[in-house]
């Protein structure tokens, strides 16, 4: 049976003026369109563009209209319209002496002749009661005559799912006694995430007439195909870079006899757990490298989720503030594999320094002075005898669990970012995310602690990530199905 015919669908996104439609276009776009500017009347005209088109032909194109301005005025000129003297008022006057008046007639009128279904956004900041305006603007999009649907803009930083549901019923209720108009789905231009323009695309292919629906089905599929694509190869951007942070070894020279003899003495009267300068050293080149590839693996994910601009300062200041717990206190052990070199106040920086063997003159004198010296002599003493060619630096398993949880925050902080608030920028990320996170990472830590424990026995970036990668995955899964229930479909139509 061969499949309908391509269609093309058209919404059309509407608002009172000022209220981030172009912003929120940008963003579904992922493109800079239109002109943002914080005044009314920034779009003066109706323009389109194609939200995404299918392999089989199919198009979803959303036009971009100039924003109400005197919504009653507005409601008054479309209902006389149709008489001489409101045609001569349209036509006419309007056009001479009130430009941007007359510009939202003429797209009120467009709206009216080419969209399947209307997309109103309001500034989910005001009460709705308040919001005057909102109920005339309903009434003129009654005259348009086309299914409508409420979204919310403006609504801040994520919040929790018991908060932006208050702000939806509250937008809901004043919307109840109206036919025709659905919604309210929490759209917001500058932090709305992939998952939720799914449920905004369920919510129109239910306004399609019967005839558009096996096309706008297409769509859906098309989107959520492009949509899945991005996150893999976001989670595959990630298990690359902790991956190889945990195959990453910085090998320093160890000092001669008389240069530890030095130190050792040095030792007893001054700071006995400060590492090394030349393991110092190591560490520093550590962290400096570990420092690009997460901003490299960051500049990948605001690629893929088509942002501009890059990571930058936000991210090395952050990895700076990790590298000065380098000079925190050492607690270093007698073993092969050091653990626990250094540990900041939160948690974050660690590492393990891996030595050669010991001689047995060496051993001999580790157990001598254990008794008189405490664990940090025996440490120090540790480094003065040990005959090895040179020393390895590594990142600990606490540490990388950590930045496996750093990486989670962080795809969500790009996730979330639209891009009609312009540039790229890191901010704080909102508490509940980080306390979902730390819940994810801990359930994982087991399976993600065996990867590491595999890449100190020497498995290479490349087997590291093949296994690392499924559980990123898992865990991005988990956290965007907490925080957006709906999204659970999304991934079971992946699996399946």
């Amino acid at each position: 049976m061969p499949l309908p015919a391509n269609a093309t669908v058209t919404l059309s996104l509407v608002s009172h003026t000022n209220v981030g439609k172009t912003t929120l276009m940008r963003t579904l776009i992922r493109s800079d369109v239109g002109e943002v500017a914080d005044r009314a009347h920034v779009t003066s005209s109706a323009e389109d563009r194609v939200l995404i088109d299918t392999p089989e032909g199919d198009v979803l194109r959303l036009w971009d209209t100039p924003g109400f301005g005197d919504s009653v005025r507005l409601l008054k000129r479309l209902r006389m319209s149709a008489n001489p003297i409101g045609w001569f008022m349209t036509q006419v006057w309007d056009r001479f002496t009130d430009r941007p008046f007359f510009n939202s007639q003429i797209a009120i009128r467009s709206v009216r002749e080419q969209s399947d279904a209307v997309l109103y956004l309001v500034n989910a900041a005001e009460d709705p009661a308040s919001a005057g305006y909102v109920d005339v603007e309903l009434e003129i999009l009654s005259w348009i005559g086309k299914p409508v649907l409420l979204l919310l803009n403006q609504m801040g930083a994520p919040r929790p799912h018991p908060a932006e549901a208050s702000d939806e019923a509250a937008w809901r209720r004043q919307i109840a006694a109206r036919e025709g108009v659905r919604g309210p789905i929490a759209m917001d231009a500058f932090a709305r995430c992939w998952v939720q323009e799914d449920k905004l695309l369920d919510s129109v292919g239910a306004m399609l007439p019967p005839e558009k629906q096996p096309a706008f089905g297409r769509i859906r599929a098309t989107w959520r195909a492009r949509n899945l694509k991005v996150f893999d190869e976001s989670m595959r951007a990630l298990a690359a870079q902790i991956a190889a942070a945990a195959t990453d070894r910085e090998t320093s020279a160890a000092p001669g006899f008389a240069a530890k003899a030095r130190r050792w003495v040095a030792s007893l009267v001054s700071d006995k757990k400060r590492p090394a300068p030349e393991t110092e050293q190591a560490m520093s080149v550590l962290a400096q490298r570990l420092s690009v590839a997460v901003r490299d693996a960051t500049d990948r994910l605001i690629a893929l989720h088509g942002l501009s601009g890059r990571a930058e300062k936000v991210i090395l200041a952050r990895l700076a503030g990790d590298s000065d717990v380098l000079k925190a206190p050492s607690d270093v052990g007698t073993s092969g594999v050091l653990g626990g070199l250094l540990t900041g106040a939160a948690g974050g920086l660690a590492a393990d320094l891996a030595a050669g063997g010991l001689t047995l003159g060496a051993g001999a004198l580790i157990g001598g002075l254990v008794g008189a010296l405490g664990g940090a002599g025996a440490a120090h003493t540790y480094n003065l005898a040990r005959d090895a060619d040179h020393a390895q630096v590594g990142w600990s398993r606490e540490f990388l669990t950590q930045r496996f949880r750093a990486a989670l925050l962080r795809y969500l902080a790009v996730a979330h970012y639209g891009r009609g608030r312009g540039d790229w920028v890191e901010g704080e990320y909102p508490p509940h995310w980080q306390d979902l996170v730390d819940e994810v990472t801990l359930r994982f830590r087991n399976d993600i602690e065996a990867v590491w424990v595999s890449a100190a026995g020497g498995a290479d970036a490349g087997e590291t990530t093949r296994r690392l990668q499924p559980l990123m995955t898992q865990a991005a899964r988990e956290a965007l199905v907490r925080l957006y229930p709906a999204s659970e479909e999304i991934f079971a139509q992946a699996v399946g």
